[in-house]
């Protein structure tokens, strides 16, 4: 990430107040992909005034003035990560919903083939792969 947060909330004219600023700071520190009930957790721990609604109506603040990106991993939760991270793919554990970011060159040299292939210039792409541990799988 090049800016923070609330660096990039400021730069596009966003009004931020105390609560705005704690729930920035939640998502500048998390290291996962929490969902908007998550967030509340750990917003609310800093600031207990912080409703949940309060953090649904700044999450999707954000989201609109593109400073996060909504994840769907297909369990019925939005999660969120923010929008300037260098690109990477996610693989998500089916038994635990743990999700894991990953870059392989390959992977991406074989999309940008195949891109060109089909005639075509890839501008983007998401990746999410779904898995169960190899020691807990009966070799699905």
């Amino acid at each position: 990430m090049t800016k923070s947060i609330l660096q990039r909330c400021e730069n596009r004219g966003l009004r931020m107040t105390e609560q705005r600023k704690v729930i920035a700071g939640v998502l500048e520190e998390s290291d996962d992909h929490p969902d908007v009930e998550e967030l509340y957790a750990r917003a609310s721990a800093v600031d207990p005034r912080i409703s949940l609604a309060t953090v649904y109506r700044t999450v999707k603040l954000f989201e609109e003035s593109g400073i996060l990106d909504k994840l769907d991993f297909g369990d019925g939760r939005a999660r969120y990560e923010t929008s300037d991270r260098d690109h990477h793919d996610h693989l998500i554990d089916l038994n635990t919903g743990q999700v894991i970011e990953f870059v392989d060159e390959e992977i991406e040299a074989l999309q940008e083939k195949i891109a060109r292939k089909l005639g075509y210039r890839l501008k983007g792409h998401r990746m999410e792969l779904y898995g169960v541990p190899l020691k807990n799988s009966d070799k699905d």
